[in-house]
């Protein structure tokens, strides 16, 4: 009896220790580099216990304002799979590859979306003429999954079951924070579905569930802006009346101080644009950042 005891506390050790056969048997973690923290959010919801996801840039840390350091360029070398916003989100990261000598191309997450024109005031660090901020509809995060799922069994075929799996688990999770929003919305006045944030990075959640957005700054939140740019966006607050202005996790909050000051408009709150919160925060998650971004709106606009 003894014997067989010994026997059974070997074998048990033998599994624990470092190099044990569990430890054996255990595929090693996928490690992957996203660009942005909503990004890195959504790779892991994904990828779930088979990847090791960073994001370049984290919470609350503005991607416009980015700029690549030599450790980044190591991480990218380092990666199996890199993802990226695309849509000209990320001006920074062709070169960011090209120093990390990184011949793989980044799955692009947004690839099916179909882009919203700006008709912003100036567009800045590679944007272009479309706006890039398509993951604030739901519906391209969506396809966001189906890409990312995509780009991960590419590069870990044996894990392709888990991430289908994940990534359907996920999208009826999509379904429900769809039809929250666009019930939420609908509770508030048609008159008061207008909103002044501090650079324009809502459109898609606008034409989505029919809000419209009006920002001083175009695109990019580094875009100057002028006098006479806060001067038309006060005029407009008042002729339209405007009820909220809104600040933003990733931007100043002086400017939306001096507008809401000049034009009468209070501080509706703060939206969550282009970074999740840190994980304490009320926006730890993408869906978690959607909802609270909900609920912000609500308390301002609804009666």
């Amino acid at each position: 009896m003894m014997i067989l005891r010994r026997a059974a506390l070997a074998l048990a050790a033998l599994l624990l220790a470092p190099g044990g056969l569990a430890a054996q048997d255990a595929p090693a973690r996928v490690p992957v580099v996203a660009t942005f923290s909503i990004l890195a959010d959504v790779a892991r919801e994904v990828g779930g216990e088979r990847v090791l996801v960073s994001a370049l840039v984290g919470p609350d840390q503005d991607a416009h304002a980015y700029e690549p350091s030599p450790a980044d360029a190591a991480r990218l070398s380092e990666a199996r799979l890199v993802i990226a916003n695309g849509l000209g989100f990320e001006g920074w990261i062709d070169r960011l590859i090209k120093a990390a000598g990184s011949g793989v191309p980044p799955v692009i997450a947004s690839r099916g979306v179909k882009p919203i024109q700006s008709a912003g005031h100036g567009h800045g660090h590679g944007h272009g003429h479309s706006d890039p901020h398509a993951f604030q509809n739901v519906a391209n995060v969506k396809l966001y999954v189906a890409n990312i799922r995509d780009g991960l069994s590419r590069v870990d075929p044996a894990g392709r079951p888990v991430f289908e799996a994940n990534a359907a688990r996920y999208l009826a999770e999509l379904d429900r924070l769809e039809s929250e929003i666009r019930a939420g919305i609908g509770r508030i006045p048609p008159a008061n579905r207008r909103v002044i944030t501090s650079h324009d990075s809502f459109s898609y959640y606008g034409a989505a569930y029919g809000l419209r957005f009006v920002a001083p700054r175009g695109i990019s939140s580094q875009s100057e802006i002028s006098a006479r740019d806060i001067a038309t966006i006060v005029r407009q607050i008042r002729a339209e009346k405007i009820p909220a202005v809104f600040l933003e996790n990733v931007t100043d909050a002086r400017l939306m101080d001096r507008i809401a000051k000049e034009s009468g408009a209070r501080i509706g709150g703060k939206l969550y644009s282009d970074a999740l919160s840190g994980p304490d925060g009320p926006a730890a998650s993408y869906l978690a950042m959607m909802r609270q971004n909900l609920r912000t709106l609500l308390a301002a606009l609804a009666d």
